[in-house]
């Protein structure tokens, strides 16, 4: 039995210009599971983000929604995707994560302006309110889309490569966040690059390299065969690629 609150992947295959990114991928994130995606550069895990939060289309197969809905997603997109030098500030900023409440031409005032700088405060940017986006240094910024991501309140959180380039102490006050979420029973699939992170801090990894390595528990998941599998998938892997047939696929490996 499916539980509440679950994201299926049967048979997905996503992908740009019907050459597939990633293919027949199939499982469960289910309530209260905080999975780290990892693989080789180029293996389609942003891909997999992007099709989750519906901005791409599975080539085949199919997502499922259990007792959520995509409007039920928080979407941390990585940090070369946000164009900096656009004139807003870090209220503002945090302030688009009431956007579904409010709507996005209501003003935000009183009881919610509250939130706004509460939501910055549990990040530590207190004082930063008034801060031009473009001011801040890397990890400052990636505080302040957390708190936005506070003020979003979702049931699933996507977070692509969320601890990428920031410092040693950013990393972990933004993980205390994420262990929060993680108590409070969210979906958290995060795109992460260090092995030794996910060992310490997400039970569970999916490892791709365009098609799925393995699913499970991430003890089992990160061992050294299968990355050196990872590696001679996406080496043998060609962007022509047409899409394929599943039985020719290979399976995700449940541990």
């Amino acid at each position: 039995m499916t539980p509440a609150n679950a994201i299926t992947l049967k048979d997905l295959t996503l992908g740009y210009r019907r050459h597939p990114a990633v293919h027949h991928l199939s499982g469960t994130f289910q309530a209260g599971s905080l999975t780290a995606i990892v693989g080789p550069n180029g293996a389609g895990k942003t891909t997999l983000l992007k099709g989750i939060v519906g901005a791409l289309k599975p080539l085949s197969g199919q997502i499922t929604f259990c007792g959520v809905e995509r409007r039920d997603i928080a979407y941390l997109p990585q940090q070369q995707e946000l164009e900096r030098s656009f004139p807003i500030q870090v209220a503002d900023l945090v302030a688009m994560g009431l956007w579904r409440k409010l709507g996005p031409f209501r003003a935000v005032t009183g009881e919610n302006l509250a939130r706004v700088h509460e939501a910055i405060a549990a990040v530590g940017l207190s004082g930063f309110g008034a801060r031009a986006i473009g001011t801040l240094s890397g990890g400052q910024l990636q505080r302040a889309l957390f708190a936005r991501l506070l003020l979003q309140d979702a049931p699933v959180v996507l977070l692509d490569e969320p601890f990428a380039a920031i410092d040693a102490r950013t990393t972990a006050d933004l993980l205390d966040i994420v262990h929060r979420w993680h108590g409070e029973k969210r979906i958290i699939i995060a795109v992460l690059h260090d092995m030794e992170l996910v060992r310490a801090h997400f039970p569970e990894s999916l490892m791709l390299a365009r098609g799925p390595i393995g699913w499970g528990k991430s003890a089992e998941v990160l061992r050294p065969e299968n990355f050196l599998k990872a590696r001679a998938m996406c080496e043998a892997w060609h962007d022509d690629d047409a899409v394929c047939a599943a039985e020719n696929a290979p399976e995700a490996a449940r541990a």
